[in-house]
């Protein structure tokens, strides 16, 4: 009976493990125990010449709990909204997941 039960944690775990967040598919990469990871956002990660004046930031992110619960707002538009931004020069993510326990994804955007 305690070995049934050992073999359906380890079973339980390992789904639990693989399922995370699909912020991972988006990345195309992972770690499992251990993840800290800043990039350009493929597709959006520049749009034009370095940007003349100050260059505004803005952040806007979302996170998971065992990859069950997820809350918040990634999106481009929340970021610019953080920023205070009204013209897009180019878009990097953040992606921290810390066992498949705790996983956040930011959008960070730079602007004027």
């Amino acid at each position: 009976m305690k070995r049934l039960l050992l073999v359906a944690a380890l079973a339980a775990f390992s789904v639990a493990s693989m399922t995370g967040c699909a912020a991972v598919a988006v990345m195309g990469a992972g770690g499992s125990l251990y993840a800290d990871a800043r990039a350009p956002m493929p597709d959006v990660a520049y749009y034009g010449p370095e940007a003349d004046g100050p260059v505004k930031t803005g952040e806007a992110s979302f996170s998971s709990i065992l990859g069950l619960v997820q809350t918040g707002d990634a999106s481009i538009r929340a970021a610019m909204r953080a920023g205070d931004i009204t013209k897009l020069h180019h878009v990097d993510y953040k992606f921290t997941n810390i066992l498949g326990i705790i996983a956040t994804y930011t959008t960070i955007v730079y602007g004027e």
